[in-house]
């Protein structure tokens, strides 16, 4: 099977090209033949108007292509100004270090993208997003005349993901080509001037993005109608599973929250990055405990002291981060799948292999997760298929209430339609669903209820088929719109 299959792309100085597709399109692929780490067996490469034959990555970034990846490769043991000398610098052996002007450098390179960052911090310090701005500092220092965003703000907050748009546009004022990758459509037409869509590891077409709607970009990389992303409810909410009575937790900023949540029903718990959506989700797992209030499932107060005791409650919780907290990528499927059930899997520690195998197959197939087998290493799947997995593990802890933290995020589209059909299922089979999400159509298009939070506590609860005017201004905690 082939990555690529004669795929044209161009990019103009001055100009942001959004590069679209689901996960194994051959996004990735193009953008490892454009930095020079893979060879193309076929067709021609020009930067500038000069075609470019074995391009390698030495050559690449002397011809000023830059990418900056998900996953920054910085140094974490040294700091940021020595990161970007590391990276600028042409030094001898011989030459002596002059740490005034790197640190100098280094502070005028962050201070032209906004990034409020000490030179002298250590990379380790940095959060995923301070990383990302050192990064496109390293790129602009260096002179790039392409630069390749390659799902840039899969994790920023909002005011982070604001600073990214402005550097990107001040890179596009300067005549820099930015080759911008994001399954937020939404992102696309904020900030992008045309749009290619790759499927099947082929050119779908190339469009203006004032020339073409979310529904279009969607039928061109799924090749199908998704008119059906968020999947009505099929049965009413029964009895009420979680309920939470002036719940609170110093520690992690929540303060009096007060709602229930009923088997078959999905809650979707909305807000502003801060807000304490996160925070709440932490409480209910055990991972910081309650300091008030009390949490009651199934008409019992529990007082959820560890993860452990909430999974022995019934409380299941697939966390935001899959690659810190969700799959260990190294390891196979099949004992990512059943790590939380080892007690009752492998009773009396008999490894019992087969038993693992059967259980993995099964979620296999119910999730429909893309893979090789359940031997197959969790960091060879796509991430819409690590989400399935990461949610397969929970589900066979055979919950109660299945909390989830931003179920979609950096998954595709088509990805993302098949998690909301698992999802509207798992709640049609009777269990109760908290989802935070900060993705507004999605928590639209999928709540049966909506819990607004803004400040570490409910501002307002509101009908599944709310307006989403109204959910922000609740966030927002504007007069008049936030009544419970």
């Amino acid at each position: 099977m082939r990555a690529l299959k004669e795929v044209s792309f161009d990019l103009h100085a001055g100009e942001v090209h959004a590069l679209l597709g689901e996960n194994g399109a051959g996004k990735s692929t193009l953008i490892k033949v454009i930095t020079g780490a893979h060879q193309p067996d076929g067709g021609r490469i020009t930067v500038g108007g000069v075609e470019v034959s074995q391009l390698t990555p030495a050559r690449a970034r002397a011809l000023g292509i830059a990418c900056i990846y998900q996953q920054p490769a910085l140094f974490p043991d040294l700091s940021v100004a020595e990161n970007i000398a590391l990276r600028l610098e042409k030094t001898s052996a011989w030459q002596r270090v002059r740490w005034a002007e790197i640190a100098r450098r280094a502070r005028e390179l962050l201070q032209r993208i906004g990034a409020e960052i000490d030179p002298a911090t250590e990379v380790r310090e940095l959060s995923m997003p301070e990383q990302q701005l050192v990064e496109i500092a390293c790129a602009l220092g260096a002179g790039a005349r392409i630069v390749i965003m390659d799902e840039p703000t899969a994790s920023l907050t909002q005011k982070e993901q604001h600073l990214l748009f402005a550097v990107v546009r001040e890179l596009r004022a300067q005549g820099v080509g930015v080759i911008y990758i994001s399954h937020r459509l939404e992102e696309i037409f904020a900030l992008a001037d045309r749009v290619t869509v790759l499927r099947d590891g082929e050119s779908v077409g190339t469009n203006p993005v004032a020339a073409i709607n979310e529904a279009s970009l969607i039928r061109m990389m799924v090749g199908r109608e998704v008119s059906a992303i968020y999947p009505p409810a099929e049965s009413a909410p029964g009895e009420v599973v979680l309920a939470l009575c002036g719940v609170g937790c110093a520690a992690g900023g929540v303060r009096d929250v007060s709602l229930e949540v009923r088997a078959g029903e999905i809650m979707g718990l909305a807000g502003l990055v801060g807000a304490g959506r996160t925070e709440l989700a932490r409480i209910l797992f055990g991972i910081t405990p309650a300091d008030s209030g009390e949490i009651i499932l199934h008409g019992r107060r529990v007082a959820v002291a560890s993860p452990r005791i909430a999974v022995a409650a019934g409380i299941a919780y697939v966390p935001e981060d899959r690659r810190r907290h969700g799959v260990i990528l190294e390891m196979p499927i099949a004992a990512n799948m059943t790590m939380a059930i080892h007690p009752r899997l492998f009773p009396g520690a008999w490894l019992r292999f087969g038993a693992e195998r059967a259980l993995a197959l099964d979620y296999i197939r119910e999730l429909a997760v893309k893979t090789f087998g359940p031997e197959a290493p969790g960091g060879s799947l796509s991430g819409g298929n690590q989400q399935k997995v990461a949610l397969a593990r929970w589900l066979a802890t055979q919950p109660k209430l299945l909390i989830l933290d931003e179920p979609t995020q950096g998954v595709d589209v088509g990805a993302k339609g098949e998690i909301h059909k698992i999802i509207r299922r798992l709640a049609k089979d009777g269990l109760a669903v908290l989802m935070i999400s900060s993705d507004l159509p999605e928590v639209l298009g999928m709540s049966d209820r909506i819990a607004v939070m803004r400040g570490g506590t409910i501002a307002a609860m509101l009908p599944g088929h709310s307006d989403a005017h109204t959910v922000m201004a609740a966030a927002l905690g504007q007069p008049g719109k936030a009544a419970a």
